[in-house]
């Protein structure tokens, strides 16, 4: 399983690539709003310390905007994947940009037959929104496997790249189901190594070689 980060934060992207644990980035205009550096520079580094693919977000509503938008983007970065949103408009454009071969990533999908369309449209990456359903008393899980049924059900090559991970259960439900990718805000990715018994453990280690070592 990949492990995408979701953040615009360099020193983010540095501490987890120190500890091995990022296998790309996604950004949004929300995570670079959060940055003081200007968005194109700081894409521009985010690309250079990445080892994988770094999503970057259309802002155009129509197909012909995006795509001029996405050939501007893969311009930053050889690394870069272009997010689109999950409207009629989006699939046209992800049409065109496939058949341009570059890669793109379909976001704000929120069912399984949005994940289906984007599919069709030939998109590298398709991101169900599971914290977002969560929080409307929708189960986000329970779309991405359905996603990921539909998927080995036709071998599309569309990868499920889980999003609007909130917790560390997202990442265990998405690992089991099988998809492809999670990303993962920074946080999240600190928690996923703790445990209280392993605190609890190193503590018992650290007093008993206290002991060994009188």
């Amino acid at each position: 399983m990949k492990f995408f980060l979701d953040t615009a934060n360099l020193d983010e992207i540095r501490q987890a690539k120190d500890y091995g644990l990022i296998d790309g980035v996604t950004t949004n205009p929300s995570l670079f709003a959060r940055e003081s550096e200007d968005w194109r520079t700081l894409a521009e580094k985010i690309c250079r310390e990445t080892p994988g693919p770094v999503s970057l977000e259309v802002i155009g509503q129509s197909a012909g905007e995006m795509i001029a938008e996405a050939n501007e983007l893969v311009k930053i970065g050889p690394n870069v994947v272009v997010k689109i949103p999950m409207t009629l408009e989006g699939l046209k454009a992800v049409n065109e940009l496939t058949a341009q071969a570059i890669d793109t990533n379909v976001t704000l999908v929120f069912h399984p037959l949005q994940a289906l369309l984007a599919a069709k449209a030939g998109a590298t990456f398709v991101s169900p929104f599971v914290g977002r359903l969560d929080a409307l008393a929708q189960d986000g899980m329970e779309v991405v496997g359905q996603i990921v049924a539909i998927f080995k059900n036709y071998d599309f090559r569309t990868q499920v790249l889980v999003a609007s991970v909130r917790h560390p259960m997202h990442v265990l439900e998405a690992a089991l189901l099988g998809a492809e990718v999670a990303t993962i805000p920074f946080a999240v990715v600190k928690e996923l190594s703790r445990h209280p018994l392993t605190d609890k453990g190193l503590e018992i280690f650290m007093k008993d070689w206290e002991k060994v070592k009188k």
